[in-house]
């Protein structure tokens, strides 16, 4: 046999933090690990299956895929085997040598606000450290693996005190072994015998029935095969138990908490397949990371094909998780093909409409739970506005938005509170809901009783643009265009309301003249309706970019040309009315340009804007209370 060396490795220096909360923390279910490994160990083997489909040399590899269990009551050891893909040395690194890869941060800091108690389940699978959990029954693990196709095999061994070692070693055939050197039983710690077979029948018959490939567990003469292998969507709803739905969506969703809400569904005719989905009850940390696997597997006649199959849900339900089992693709079918294929986008249509049923059902019979699931799922539910023309109408009704009077209020609900004679949905939109409650925009809304929804995801600033009605009434932006309030549009016809209109107004020289000082921002001065405190906001042309757009698209490296919007100023301010009287009394006084700036900059810190020049505002303010200070003592 040959020697080899085996080369130390230490794990980052927050992975050494979180494996020790991990390994220390008191988490009640602790025979979940045995659910976590298992479930591993059945990625490898459908990742086997289905490169085996296109690599002939890899087909006979695939023909007795399972995964067994071997306790060792003597030796205190339990191995788990597969003989699935297997891994290569940087993968064992990179997967294994590196915990929670993607969110090792995130995760720790809220590991680290849990300390002292249980650590919540819902965080193990979402952050990919479910092979850790070894730990917490095993005080050494022990990894042997040999990427399938290849005669490398290698062997990871740690005690979980920050270092881990790796190896050359040997391994007849491909797949991957782990090895729990197991902790002594204790009852008060909930930590059961994970050496002792019945354990091992209970887990597996609870957590893991379902798994598609045998689970075979080493007997006296022959090895016994735990699980059913039953899948589980083919079977009568009624004979499926709420606990056995659950644990099936743990089990392909790698989640520890119970879902949300379960879809269930079933078509014949044109298209032919069963689908069993799940929502979750909270939102991944990857949920808005592109190029996630996201967790709706395609099957077909019972048979993995593929684990994220994009195709089968538009990307704006990205959140469900479950499977889609069709009797009408073939085999080996590709990712290439599927996005050609009519079956699919007949499958696409139809989960799609049975989604949005659901959620619709939701919102109206269960208010509570849709709550929980738009404060979790809403901003992506939103994207499909965007992208989805034929169920944009659907998708509105479903949303819901906070207002200036309510906490969240659907568009039918603030159509039923709509003030007399108002023909218009007002919104507002911003980088914040509480930069949008302060906005000076507001003002002449609230006084005037009008309700305005308070937009502040970033994606309420691409569909506004896009959107211009919801059923017969017209979506407009406090923030964008003239705004007339019913009352005031007959009072304008009227000789009251032209005289009231006539008191309001400044003098058109001085608004031209401000404006001139101010063209390089803004496109013109005018009388504000909108304002009834505030000294001066900025409006937007009816069909202008807002702010938050224009900064949306440059991050994403877009080049688009400034937007110069509209200063409008209130005319009974005392700042605007000075500044009046000092034009008056000299119209080429330079204060007029400087105060004038002054007013701008203002204006643009209230909506939560950014200033183009923050040096030269602040240096002018500073000017300006000097000069107020000084004129007040000498």
């Amino acid at each position: 046999m040959t020697e080899h060396t085996a080369e130390t490795f230490s794990f980052k220096s927050e992975g050494k933090q979180l494996l020790d909360l991990m390994i220390h923390s008191v988490y009640s279910h602790k025979q979940i690990f045995l659910r976590e490994l298992i479930s591993n160990a059945s990625d490898a083997l459908d990742k086997l299956r289905v490169e085996s489909l296109t690599d002939l040399e890899l087909a006979p590899l695939a023909e007795d895929l399972h995964i067994r269990l071997e306790p060792d009551k003597e030796q205190r050891t339990l191995a788990i085997h597969d003989n699935g893909i297997g891994m290569d040395r940087d993968e064992v690194i990179n997967y294994i040598g590196t915990i929670a890869k993607s969110g090792t941060q995130e995760f720790l800091k809220i590991l680290q606000e849990q300390k002292g108690s249980e650590v919540p389940a819902e965080l193990i699978g979402q952050f990919g450290v479910g092979f850790y959990s070894s730990f917490m029954v095993a005080d050494r693990v022990e990894l042997i693996t040999r990427k399938a196709g290849s005669d490398q095999a290698w062997r990871w061994v740690s005690d979980g005190e920050g270092t881990f070692t790796m190896e050359e070693t040997e391994r007849q055939e491909q797949g991957t072994t782990v090895i729990l050197h197991l902790t002594t039983a204790d009852e008060e710690e909930n930590l059961e015998d994970y050496a002792e077979p019945q354990v091992l029948r209970r887990i597996v018959k609870r957590y893991s029935d379902f798994v598609a490939y045998p689970i075979r567990m080493k007997g006296d003469e022959e090895d016994e095969v735990l699980n059913s292998m039953k899948a589980i969507w083919t079977r009568p709803e009624e004979e499926v138990t709420e606990e056995e739905y659950n644990e099936f969506y743990k089990h392909i969703s790698h989640d520890w908490q119970d879902p949300l809400q379960r879809i269930r569904y079933s078509a014949e005719g044109t298209s032919t397949f069963k689908a069993l989905l799940y929502i979750p009850a909270k939102a991944p940390f990857d949920l808005y990371i592109q190029d996630v696997e996201r967790g709706v597997q395609l099957y077909v006649r019972r048979v993995f094909i593929m684990q994220d199959c994009k195709d089968l849900i538009p990307e704006y339900l990205r959140f469900l998780r479950g499977v889609v089992d069709s009797e009408d693709l073939t085999l080996n079918i590709s990712r290439e093909l599927l996005q050609k294929n009519r079956q699919i986008r007949m499958i696409r249509k139809n989960i799609t409409r049975k989604v949005l049923d659901t959620l619709k059902k939701m919102k109206n019979q269960e208010p509570d739970q849709y709550r929980i699931f738009w404060g979790e799922f809403g901003r992506v539910l939103k994207e499909g506005i965007l992208h989805d023309e034929k169920q944009r109408e659907t998708i509105m009704e479903m949303s819901l938005f906070p207002s200036t009077t309510e906490e969240q209020t659907s568009l039918q609900e603030y159509i039923d509170r709509m003030s007399e004679g108002q023909k218009t949905i007002y919104f507002l939109s911003g980088a914040s809901l509480e930069t949008l409650k302060a906005s000076p925009h507001l003002e002449a809304f609230r006084e005037k009783g009008y309700e305005v929804l308070l937009l502040s995801d970033q994606v309420d600033d691409v569909w506004s643009q896009m959107v211009t009605e919801f059923k017969d009434y017209q979506l407009q932006s406090a923030a964008k265009g003239a705004v007339e309030f019913g009352e005031e549009a007959e009072d304008s016809e009227s000789g009251e309301g032209r005289e009231k209109e006539k008191e309001q107004q400044a003098p058109a020289a001085f608004l031209q003249a401000l404006g001139r000082k101010l063209e390089d921002h803004v496109k013109e001065v005018r009388i504000s309706k909108r304002l009834t405190s505030s000294p001066a906001c900025l409006v937007g042309e009816e069909h202008d970019m807002s702010p938050q757009l224009e900064q949306l698209m440059k991050s994403m490296g877009q080049e688009v040309p400034p937007t110069r919007r509209i200063l409008e100023v209130n005319p009974g301010h005392p700042v605007v009315r000075r500044l009046e009287r000092l034009y008056e009394t000299n119209p080429d006084d330079d204060r007029l340009q400087h105060y004038g700036r002054l007013l701008y900059g203002q204006a643009v810190l209230a909506e939560g804007g950014t200033l183009d020049n923050p040096t030269e505002f602040s240096r002018e303010l500073a000017e300006f209370m000097t000069e107020a200070i000084g004129s007040d003592t000498e």
